[in-house]
């Protein structure tokens, strides 16, 4: 057995191995894919809309970019950004097929259709050569990445002298009394509520999870300038449920 086969990592609170971890994040996606955008507007109570507006209101898309959405999923994130900017494209990226076909099927992508793709692949190891692209987004996905400085590392090389990384995930409280209420709620409420219109408890218990699991917001903005990002910023969503994570490649 090689060093690498020895290698583990966290999936929710479960150690696997790494080698193992995108295959049970991808079953988690295929399982919720068909009620995911359902379950974000439940268990957010509709505010994942209003931080990615934030997001968008942040980034300030121009047409001429081409975005990378990484994890994009359903799309959200690029029909945002091509309706702020007509001229621009987009790519929505996502290791999960099922997802991108959920997203393919909405509305938005059918009137975006010729600004928009949509390609199966691994934040890790991105199909693209380096100096792609203007903007890279990445919406609460970057915590299910089995290494998250592959990632990173890989978003910088991606995008182009001037480029910009944008991450929205879920984060810390600072007030510990606002987390320990957060806390009750998402383990129980999420979980419950996955079985009652997903049908599918096990995914929600991992999802928050890993929220756990992710690095707080100095700990974070610390990987994204390690990865060789500069001015890098981050802003607090809804008291720190949520923060934005911006930076530069300069």
């Amino acid at each position: 057995m090689s060093e690498a086969d020895d290698k583990t990592t966290h999936f929710g609170y479960q150690t696997v191995p790494e080698a193992e971890k995108a295959g049970l994040v991808q079953g988690v996606f295929t399982n919720v894919a068909s009620k995911y955008d359902v379950m974000n507007d439940l268990m957010s109570g509709g505010l994942h809309r209003v931080w990615k507006d934030a997001m968008m209101d942040w980034l300030a898309p121009r047409d001429g970019q081409r975005l990378l959405d990484v994890a994009g999923g359903t799309g959200d994130i690029s029909f945002r950004f091509l309706k702020r900017a007509p001229g621009a494209s987009a790519v929505v990226l996502d290791l999960t097929e099922s997802m991108l076909i959920e997203g393919r099927r909405r509305a938005d992508a059918e009137a975006l259709g010729d600004r928009l793709d949509w390609l199966v692949g691994d934040a890790m190891a991105l199909p693209f050569e380096s100096n792609s692209f203007d903007t890279y987004t990445i919406s609460f996905g970057i915590r299910n990445v089995t290494r998250i400085e592959d990632a990173l590392s890989e978003a910088f090389r991606v995008l182009r002298p001037g480029g910009r990384l944008m991450v929205l995930e879920f984060s810390q409280l600072p007030n510990p009394g606002l987390q320990w209420a957060y806390d009750r709620y998402s383990f129980n409420v999420i979980p419950p509520l996955g079985q009652v219109v997903a049908n599918d408890r096990e995914s929600y218990q991992y999802l928050v999870e890993s929220i756990r699991r992710f690095p707080d917001q100095e700990r974070f903005a610390a990987m994204i300038r390690a990865a060789g990002f500069e001015q890098v910023k981050y802003r607090n969503l809804t008291f720190g449920v949520a923060a934005l994570h911006s930076g530069w490649k300069l």
